[in-house]
């Protein structure tokens, strides 16, 4: 039976933790005097009293935590936040129906990007800030920081940690699990920190440089300026803002390594080589691109393909060109990259860098044990055996996000719109990408979409987050049994 009362007191407790993060916003609200500050003031009151009055009320209940409890948890956390989140938006009127708000929520918390604002600096000065804060507060994962700053938590903590962090393996830099997350938190403060110093000294304003710190490190790519990055013209911002993506990106664990001079263990790791190659790939070929049609100098076209590569494979989203006004076969590679994501432990979205590889290097191996059929072949990474139940876990994986896109395509396309639009829409938001094709591109919105639309692309906003498998269960009728 799944202790009910624990997964409430718990949820009471994270909603005291969101409730501290809207409170940060008031100050600015104030500030920049828009029309926000009384609806962040109702909403702090309104997620203050509702967690403590969970909280409370399941304050007795029995501690322990299973792989159930684990994934209703992290599965309705995201709903929960997201639904509250919304209500700044709502009562402030930056959004006309608290459909459109919840759709900008949980476009942030699951860091995909994609916005129904279509005048961006119209918005108040609260509300942006709430709005870069949901992507960075969903892009480590709102279970991971409540293991990091809730001890609390740590009974059982490790049901929570599988569901929540991406990517097929679970790799710690510590034994026990709190720790585990608060170094990954000191790793991404750390990150966030450096970035706002450096797009500081580029010459955007701190409120700029710490919203786009915010949505860069989660790979969200929300901007405070319409024309998202290509609003500043700056090569030092776009260069700065790349190499962050690019961190971001990659799995944090690596990072940890880095930040303590062990680069054996980063240059060794196959995944980290196959997306740096990648990154290379596209971004060479797209420049190449570029030159031949004649968009700008060669050093623009580098950097503005590199720029475009490193955003759209880590899943971030951010834009300083318009990409579908590129050749045809550039923006089709651009499509190609919307499947390949971040690495495993990042916070990137998308399939991951990492099954992409298992994926090509089992295939490959699937035409030699044809030749060789007595020869037992296993997949290897970073020269050791995968066990044959991931390989399975990935095929698996990559086989149901194949069929939830397909059906996602068919399901936009029935309201109507065209299969450039229904691919990208589906692509974007699966992939908690954002920009994505047709009139969803990096210089449209999805306010045109109907209700309907926008809860149905929530969902899928939802599912790529949390990688399928954790909503999904939700729906198996054996997952409720005793």
């Amino acid at each position: 039976m799944i202790n009910f009362k624990r997964v409430a007191n718990i949820l009471g407790r994270l909603v005291i933790i969101e409730g501290l993060f809207v409170s940060a916003c008031i100050p600015v609200a104030a500030y920049y005097g828009g029309d926000d500050l009384a609806a962040f003031v109702m909403t702090a009151v309104a997620m203050f009293a509702s967690g403590i009055f969970l909280w409370s009320l399941t304050r007795r209940a029995d501690k322990s935590i299973g792989k159930r409890e684990g994934f209703v948890i992290v599965s309705v956390v995201w709903v929960l936040f997201s639904l509250l989140g919304a209500l700044p938006f709502w009562l402030s009127g930056t959004a006309p129906s608290f459909t459109d708000a919840f759709f900008e929520t949980i476009s942030g918390f699951t860091t995909t990007g994609a916005t129904i604002l279509e005048d961006i600096e119209a918005v108040p000065g609260g509300v942006l800030l709430w709005r870069s804060m949901t992507q960075w507060m969903g892009g480590m994962g709102i279970i991971v920081l409540s293991l990091a700053i809730l001890p609390v938590l740590g009974v059982g903590g490790m049901q929570l940690f599988v569901a929540e962090v991406p990517g097929p393996t679970k790799e710690k830099i510590h034994p026990r699990v709190m720790q585990t997350a608060q170094r990954l938190w000191g790793i991404y403060i750390a990150f966030t920190l450096a970035q706002m110093v450096l797009l500081y000294l580029g010459g955007m304003t701190i409120f700029d440089s710490v919203c786009h710190s915010f949505t860069t490190m989660a790979t969200g790519g929300y901007s405070t300026k319409q024309a998202s990055i290509a609003h500043f013209d700056s090569a030092y911002i776009q260069y700065v803002i790349t190499i962050f993506m690019f961190l971001a990106g990659t799995s944090f664990i690596l990072s940890y390594f880095a930040m303590h001079l062990r680069f054996d263990k980063v240059w060794k790791n196959e995944e980290f080589r196959f997306y740096l190659g990648l990154v290379a790939f596209f971004a060479a070929v797209i420049t190449v691109g570029l030159i031949i049609s004649g968009n700008g100098s060669a050093e623009y076209a580098f950097r503005t393909a590199l720029f475009q590569v490193v955003s759209i494979i880590t899943t971030t989203g951010f834009v300083t060109a318009d990409y579908l006004q590129w050749a045809p076969v550039l923006s089709i590679l651009v499509f190609v990259m919307m499947f390949f994501g971040g690495s495993a432990g990042s916070t990137g979205g998308g399939v991951k860098i990492i099954r992409v590889l298992l994926v090509i290097k089992n295939s490959y191996l699937e035409i030699r044990r044809l030749i060789y059929p007595s020869a037992i072949i296993p997949v290897k990474l970073d020269n050791r055996p995968i066990p044959q139940q991931i390989i399975g876990n990935v095929l698996a994986f990559v086989f149901i996000y194949v069929l939830v896109m397909i059906v996602s395509v068919a399901v936009i396309s029935s309201m109507g719109y065209d299969m450039a639009t229904s691919f990208g829409a589906a692509a974007a938001t699966l992939g908690n990408i954002g920009p994505g094709t047709g009139l969803v591109g990096p210089v449209d919105s999805y306010a045109h979409f109907p209700d309907a639309g926008k809860w149905f692309l929530s969902l899928l906003m939802l599912l790529g987050r949390l990688e399928l498998f954790t909503v999904l269960v939700l729906f198996s009728p054996a997952f409720w049994r005793k």
